[in-house]
């Protein structure tokens, strides 16, 4: 077997391993990245969830979550406006040429394809390298970006899966240990449901697609039973553009009685033949829902082939000779992998609750970590709602969602350093669902843009170490914040402010004395900084024109607003912007208005909407979005109040 030496080794090319791996070698060290497949990304690419949520509020787009939505806006024909379940709809080998492209202009990095890990190399309480089938990588510092853990387990690194008591930690959502010792429920399903994704395509009315063919141990009467209430509350046409992608196609990722599946999640971490049963059964489970939805809807929706890339069994079976993935089974319609919502969880040296996430008392931000001595501890921001998946039971939990742009989002929270260390072994950090977050929090933790923070915490971290011949558990926390803050490529907010856009000049210093003032931390997340209008990312104009629509604002409903459109006067107004300041009608019916929602991301917009008069005649400037039914506006004009 053959030997590498690095500085940083990452393991796994998930979200947060590909971010871990690109943020340390951005800041000089040499790292080696190895992941299974040949797709980075993990969940935002070769997992197939190209319809991402949380961390959409512009505050919140920094960092290299906010590079890489930038690098979509400019890469991605057609722009990113096509589903309702978010903001930023894309191709996911869209998404994979990004991460290949950054990756390549990196020399210090090395990226080796179809490694899995077999075994790690421990000196003492310290980790100092991994084996893979053809090679052993010693490295000074290794980051466990797996998808499920897979080093916590090989390297005998305290770990946790499935439920914790609410007396543990005293979170209100958590069930009591009676519940968990007398209900069946909580011993069956002690992770959330993965999901193997499917994409779909519309080939049109006149369009017959191939028949997607019903798979193993599925009939008639199993399908009823799992798939029958899919959609029962929804119009089949908005339950497809939950996901819709760019092209007519439609990401298949459905909780309803969809294709979530969690017989036995157990096997996840168990042998190769049970992980890889398990995997064949997931599968399965999503054929048998495309077959169901193709059946229901009609032949004009079939699988779209050519979305991933097609797999070579026997090539994989050489390169991963004791793989746990039964990586043949993806491809062309079907995501490499299974989308993971929950791994192995570290026990680290500080544990992210349900209550360190929740919304304060008579706010709308979440506390800010603070470790014993009054430091604050953040390096990672996120803003999702507590979202747990289980096929066989809806699970309430603590409110965390406020309405916000005319729609709903979620508190916002930061995550502390403390969460990617371990409490025990030395020389390694985690980066992924594996952080040391209890099963509760994990729902609102789990997402995307959050695990895309985290790697980059965790590359930045690593590299200090380099830097300053430290472990990660001596790192300081002050240190790792102000590099966040001021990287050259890619600055990311740690403290969040629903009013802080990354273009404000004094956005890092504003951040940096609430790091060294906690107190003045707005309970209501406002700051209070001037208004700085939002424009297009360089390039976004040329792949999605902004477009103009011009009518009666109206309030509807609690922070629910709408536009109502005279559709002759707009008409005019389209052809001539200029008279966009005209004297509109007098007065418009409700019933003679062509009605559009309205929406923002914009802070300053959202500030501004309750103060303005209904009736009143504006323009608004934004993406006009189909399948949401909304206007996403990013600028407006009001001319007259009625």
């Amino acid at each position: 077997m053959r030997q590498l030496q690095t500085e940083v080794l990452v393991v796994g090319g998930g979200v947060g391993g590909t971010a871990a791996a690109i943020q340390a070698a951005r800041c000089g060290s040499r790292v080696v990245l190895v992941s299974e497949g040949d797709w980075l990304g993990g969940m935002l690419t070769s997992a197939g969830v190209s319809a991402p949520d949380g961390n959409e509020l512009r505050s919140l787009q920094t960092g290299l979550w906010g590079q890489f939505l930038g690098e979509l806006y400019r890469q991605q024909p057609g722009g990113l406006h096509h589903s309702w379940v978010s903001f930023f709809s894309y191709e996911p080998a869209i998404g994979a040429r990004i991460f290949a492209q950054w990756v390549e202009a990196l020399p210090q990095l090395t990226w080796i394809v179809g490694g899995v890990p077999l075994g790690v190399v421990r000196q003492g309480d310290r980790l100092v390298g991994v084996q893979f089938a053809e090679v052993e990588v010693r490295a000074t510092i290794v980051i466990d970006g797996t998808e499920l853990g897979d080093l916590l387990a090989l390297g005998e690194i305290p770990y946790r899966w499935g439920w914790e008591p609410q007396a543990l930690w005293q979170e209100p959502s958590a069930p009591s240990q009676m519940a968990l010792s007398q209900d069946p429920f909580f011993q069956a399903y002690p992770v959330q449901a993965p999901t193997w994704v499917v994409v779909m395509q519309d080939f049109g009315a006149n369009t017959i697609a191939p028949e997607i063919p019903l798979p193993p141990h599925y009939d008639g009467a199993v399908l009823a039973d799992r798939f029958g209430q899919a959609w029962v509350n929804y119009d089949p046409i908005d339950f497809l553009n939950y996901g819709r992608l760019p092209g007519d196609r439609f990401m298949i990722n459905w909780p309803i009685c969809g294709n979530d599946y969690d017989q036995g999640c157990d096997r996840l971490v168990g042998s190769r033949e049970q992980r890889q049963q398990f995997d064949q059964e997931a599968r399965w489970h999503s054929q048998a829902f495309a077959h169901w939805i193709q059946h229901q809807l009609g032949r004009r929706y079939g699988l779209a082939l050519g979305t991933f890339p097609v797999l070579n069994p026997a090539a994989n079976a050489r390169s991963n000779p004791k793989s746990n993935r039964a990586s043949n089974l993806g491809g062309d319609a079907y995501a490499l992998h299974l989308y993971y919502r929950e791994s192995r969880r570290l026990k680290g040296v500080v544990t992210v609750r349900e209550q360190d996430l929740l919304p304060r008392p008579g706010g709308q931000t979440a506390a800010l970590p603070v470790d014993e001595s009054g430091q604050v501890t953040a390096i990672a921001v996120g803003n999702y709602v507590n979202d747990h998946h289980y096929t066989q039971r809806s699970f309430s939990l603590a409110p965390k969602a406020v309405r916000w742009g005319g729609r709903w989002t979620g508190t916002p929270f930061s995550l502390p350093y403390g969460c990617l260390v371990p409490e025990t072994i030395d020389g390694v950090l985690v980066c992924e669902k594996n952080i040391a977050v209890s099963h509760m929090a994990n729902g609102a933790t789990r997402l995307q843009p959050v695990v895309m923070a985290l790697g980059q915490a965790a590359g930045m971290a690593a590299a200090l170490c380099i830097q300053q011949h430290c472990d990660p558990r001596e790192l300081s926390v002050r240190t790792l914040q102000a590099a966040l803050l001021q990287d050259p490529y890619a600055p990311a907010t740690i403290v969040p402010l629903f009013d802080l856009l990354p273009e404000n000049p004094q956005w890092a210093a504003i951040q940096m004395n609430l790091l060294d003032h906690p107190e003045a931390y707005p309970l209501n997340g406002y700051w209070g900084t001037s208004a700085i209008p939002i424009q297009p990312r360089p390039g976004e104009s040329k792949i999605q024109p902004e477009i103009q629509r011009s009518g009666y604002f109206h309030p509807v409903g609690e922070e629910r607003y709408e536009l109502w459109i005279d559709e002759i006067q707009n008409h005019q107004i389209q052809a001539n912007p200029t008279s966009a300041s005209m004297e509109p009608a007098p007065s418009l019916s409700p019933t003679a208005a062509k009605k559009i929602a309205l929406v923002t991301l914009d802070p300053h917009l959202n500030q501004q909407w309750p103060t303005i008069a209904s009736g009143s005649w504006v323009t608004v400037q934004g993406y006009e979005n189909g399948a949401g039914k909304w206007f996403q506006v990013n600028r407006m004009e009001i001319s007259i109040s009625r």
